[in-house]
Formats: structure tokens, sequence, C-alpha cells
């Protein structure tokens, strides 16, 4: 691990070579066509989903889930999975490295991602996220219980929410601390009782030669230079999503005792041996 990362640090300018462009290319393309393609094809279906089942989404995460599993296959990345995903209601909670954690934790399961308000207006990825149903948040005092009643209505209408509760994304050499202000939604009236939570740790592999932090995306990064750099890799690195064992929130006392739980076995999995 390193000692010398700082969330506000800038990486070097990534300026591509001819034989990086053209692997750039040579991936870019078909990565757009699936992409927006299938984000078409969601659009349309989801606009038969909302008047027949409302919040409930039958068809279209079947979509996204391809959309996922084919970026891989399209930038070369190995995507490996260890353990198993939880049927309970409830939420998952990840570490949060880099925007590659989206395709590698909705990849294998349902999932509704808390993204921050910002993110609905970034190019690309903010029509993503509207389409695929993310929630968005802003993390101030005054919407905290507006955002708390939306959870709930999520989580009783069967949605698997996913949290980074890091709050920020980092190098992903490391975990930050938890924040432990979005787990309050789970110790609602009705919901404590019957809601599990379980912990993902996502962890990259740089490319042979690469620096350790290569997959990491943070700060005032730009995202489009990490895209490039990501699809121009010659021998792209790999990707293991650790699901732990989940845990009843009826279990806890509060919310800051559940959040340092959920810390501890996220950050297991940096540590735990990866998956061959």
């Amino acid at each position: 691990m390193s000692h010398t990362w700082h969330k506000d640090a800038t990486p070097p300018p990534f300026a591509p070579t001819w034989r990086e462009w053209l692997r750039i290319l040579r991936r870019a393309l078909p990565l757009g066509l699936v992409t927006f393609g299938c984000l078409g094809l969601l659009l349309l279906v989801r606009c038969i989903e909302r008047p027949l089942f409302g919040l409930r989404r039958p068809v279209t995460p079947y979509i996204t889930q391809f959309v996922c599993r084919s970026a891989f296959w399209i930038m070369g990345m190995t995507h490996r999975i260890q353990g198993t995903r939880m049927t309970q209601r409830g939420a998952i909670v990840a570490n949060h490295a880099s925007w590659l954690d989206i395709f590698a934790l909705n990849s294998r399961q349902r999932i509704y991602f808390v993204a921050k308000a910002e993110v609905a207006g970034w190019a690309g990825i903010g029509w993503l996220a509207r389409a695929t149903g993310t929630v968005f948040i802003r993390r101030s005092r005054v919407e905290a219980a507006r955002q708390k009643l939306l959870f709930a209505a999520r989580l009783r209408g069967g949605h698997q929410l996913l949290f980074f509760p890091e709050g920020t994304s980092s190098d992903s050499l490391r975990v930050l601390p938890f924040k432990p202000t979005l787990f309050a939604a789970f110790f609602e009236d009705g919901l404590r009782e019957v809601l599990h939570i379980q912990p993902v740790t996502v962890r990259y592999t740089a490319p042979a030669g690469a620096n350790a932090d290569f997959y990491g995306w943070w700060g005032d990064m730009d995202f489009a230079p990490h895209l490039l750099k990501t699809l121009a890799a010659k021998h792209p690195g790999a990707v293991d999503v650790m699901y732990h064992a989940p845990v009843a929130v009826r279990d806890f006392d509060d919310r800051k005792a559940l959040s340092a739980a959920m810390e501890t076995a996220v950050r297991s999995g940096l540590k735990a041996p990866a998956s061959v």
C-alpha cells in the first residue's frame, strides 16, 4: 500500500502513442456500440415496465448486466467473483475506487446505486446512471431527512441499494473511513427487523508494469483521460469482487456500530488472496 497518496494529488497527463490510439479505437468502438445501443433498448423497455410495474424492474436489470459483463470482455480485463451474493432484502456496501466499480458490481447482481447528485450531470455516466435507476443524493443535513425517506421507499419496494460509505473514490489501494450517516435509513421502523446488509470488497490488479494505483480514480481526475488510459492498456489487469457474509440490521444497536462492522469486513478483502 502506498503511503504517499493524497486525495488532491493530480496524476501526470496521459498522452497516448499511436499504438495506444489503435488499441483505444479497437475497444472504444464496440464498447460505445454495446453501451449506448443497449441504453436505447433499456429506455424503450422501461417505457413498458414503468406503467405496469412502477418501482419494480423485472426486465431492464438484465440489459444492464449484459452491458457490464460485455464491457470487461471488450476492455480485455479479467473479472472475478468470490463469495456468495445475498438473497435477502437489504443493501450492499462497498469500497469505491473507480468508475469501473459500476460495471464490476452491476454485472452479477440486480442493484441500484446511490450516488452524489453531481453524477447525474456527467456526460455519458450520468445518462447511464439515470436510466438504470440510480438514487441521487446531496450530502447535507437539510436533505438528510428527505433522503432517508427516499431510501426507505426504495428498500420497501424490494430494491437492493448499493452505497459507497466512503463518500468518495480512492486510489484503489486502500479503504477510506466509512461515513455512518447513510446507514440511518436501515434503522427505520419496519425495515430494521427485516433488512440485511452485505459488505463487498472491490480490488483491482494493475496491468503488468503499471503503477499499482492504475485503475484508481479520485480527486479532480477527469473521466475521459482515465477512460483512454484504461482502454489503451496493452495487457489489461483484473478486478476481483469479494462478497462477504451478510449481516442482519437488527443485530446492531445503531448506525455507527453497523458502519464500523461493514468497514472492517470490506477492509479485510484487500488483504485476502486473489482468486486465480
